[in-house]
């Protein structure tokens, strides 16, 4: 996934900063349950093949999987495989790409086009044998605080889902950002402070060093509130390639082409970025 920021300030705090953060949506987090047992995943956009999989489980327990076309693609290809995957032991990031801010033109493109996003996800969803309960996560490429038809979009998106039996989940920014100099802002806390009731999943990203530990797959696994987001069911903490504005004081652990490669992908064939959540299965999709 490649990510993206439209902020009111794009200053990016450092990583001690994001306590800060929380007072600035005028919410106090949830601080879910720590867990004890990790467990390492990986996403990519593109489905590296049924023969990579068994090189790839070595190192993974979950799989991010594409219901739509991801920001990069145009095409999904990753749709009949997860019969083959859960056969093979993974659980699933189930993951469906959002709009961008500039595809809406006018209020009611929000709620509509969250409704047909839903619609077409949960379509999807069903086609490739995904269960009811089945989170699905949408794809977030932009940070900052999100305008009011965007909060549209997302309400759209979780109702729809709910009524048909799924549950909604967000892929967004986990970074902590400054509008001001007394204010703060994570793009998971916006969309928690305006969810107007609704629960949504977060998968958050933030491949800053600290807190995140770089390419790397430590065992255990850290914990997804070790990104400083206390309420994250999963985190992404390396990207393929590396953003080195977040990544320079990283471990010098990424390839020098700048991507992430599982240790037991010798041949360096399949980049990807690396995950964790405190299940195996975090889209509870496998069952």
């Amino acid at each position: 996934m490649r990510t993206t920021f439209l902020l009111l300030s794009t200053a990016i705090l450092a990583a001690a900063a994001i306590g800060l953060s929380f007072a600035a949506v005028g919410r106090e987090p949830q601080i879910l349950a720590p867990s004890k047992h990790t467990f390492l995943g990986f996403d990519r956009d593109i489905c590296p093949g049924d023969a990579a999989f068994q090189t790839l489980r070595k190192t993974f327990a979950f799989t991010g999987y594409w219901l739509s076309p991801p920001p990069t693609g145009k095409v999904t290809t990753w749709i009949a495989k997860r019969d083959f995957l859960r056969s093979a032991g993974f659980g699933f990031l189930v993951l469906n790409r959002g709009r961008d801010s500039h595809e809406f033109k006018k209020d009611s493109d929000g709620p509509e086009k969250g409704a047909f996003d839903a619609q077409s996800a949960v379509a999807a969803a069903k086609k490739e044998g995904f269960p009811a309960n089945t989170i699905i996560f949408l794809d977030l490429e932009e940070g900052g605080r999100l305008s009011p038809v965007y909060h549209a979009y997302l309400h759209a998106w979780a109702d729809v889902l709910a009524r048909n039996g799924y549950r909604a989940g967000v892929y967004c920014s986990g970074m902590p950002v400054r509008e001001s100099a007394s204010v703060t802002i994570l793009t998971s806390d916006d969309i928690r402070a305006n969810a107007g009731g609704r629960e949504f999943a977060f998968f958050i990203y933030n491949d800053a060093c600290p807190p995140s530990p770089g390419c790397s797959f430590p065992a255990p696994a850290p914990a997804p509130q070790d990104s400083g987001v206390s309420y994250a069911l999963a985190w992404q903490f390396a990207q393929s390639p590396r953003r080195k504005q977040f990544t320079a004081h990283c471990p010098s652990n990424y390839r020098p082409n700048g991507n992430c490669y599982s240790l037991a992908d010798t041949a360096n064939t399949w980049e990807l970025d690396v995950d964790t959540a405190s299940t195996a299965d975090p889209s509870n999709g496998a069952r």
